[in-house]
């Protein structure tokens, strides 16, 4: 889908583009960020996720939020605890801009941790834009579709991963097969909006639904993994 057709071919896909959103979409493709979208990645309840061509011949990700299909109660549960959005007055589109710009923050903060993910690229309203992950236009299966072939070295991986998000002072808080891309038997952690500051006081239980939902998948796979012992290597304080 190329920026020169018409707004209305941005219908094709669906319930997705609203017209608020159309005109979102068209504002990041007038300041460069692509061109238009190629194909769809993932479609999910609240927000859908789509290839999109740039100028250079290069991809990034669009991940788009649905605004009339966002469940902003639960999102409101998350951010509301969120120092960085104590201002946050409670309204449908205000919580899911403020979604949007906490997972861009999230994703920034993580990076800088050298945590395995997607770089944020820009965002707007209800989109975001990052680095597309894959080869040859095919972006990097999720780990619940391709297991991988040493699952104690991946596993330790993920691990790894976790710990310098805690390091950096947060918890995904929805971690699982899920929301781990299998790049080259690499993990990549991806959907970083519900990830939460550690001074929240739900972060321990968030933290412990982590390791036992990535601890679970790999014992499925064959692999002793140790919630207890995870959490440990997680947590430990680096001298």
């Amino acid at each position: 889908m190329k920026s020169s057709k018409p707004k209305e071919e941005f219908k094709t896909w669906g319930d997705v583009f609203d017209t608020f959103t159309q005109r979102t979409a068209y504002k990041l493709i007038t300041r460069g960020h692509f061109e238009g979208l190629e194909s769809p990645i993932s479609i999910g309840k609240e927000s859908n996720v789509f290839s999109a061509l740039r100028r250079d011949g290069g991809r990034v990700m669009v991940k788009i939020y649905r605004l009339e299909a966002c469940d902003f109660n639960r999102m409101y549960d998350y951010i509301k605890d969120d120092k960085r959005f104590l201002s946050l007055k409670k309204g449908k589109r205000n919580i899911i801009f403020s979604w949007v710009q906490r997972e861009y923050r999230n994703l920034l903060k993580a990076r800088e941790a050298n945590v395995s993910v997607p770089t944020p690229l820009t965002f707007l309203n209800n989109i975001l834009v990052l680095e597309f992950v894959g080869d040859g236009g095919i972006i990097a299966p999720k780990l619940k579709d391709k297991a991988p072939k040493n699952p104690k070295d991946f596993f330790q991986k993920v691990i790894e991963n976790m710990k310098k998000v805690h390091k950096a002072g947060l918890v995904h808080a929805d971690l699982s097969a899920f929301n781990i891309l299998n790049y080259n038997e690499m993990p990549v952690f991806i959907d970083f909006s519900q990830c939460t500051s550690l001074e929240s006081s739900r972060a321990g239980e968030y933290l412990e639904r982590d390791i036992r939902n990535i601890c679970r998948f790999f014992k499925k796979i064959g692999l002793r993994a140790d919630e207890t012992k995870a959490k440990e290597q997680i947590v430990e304080q680096n001298g």
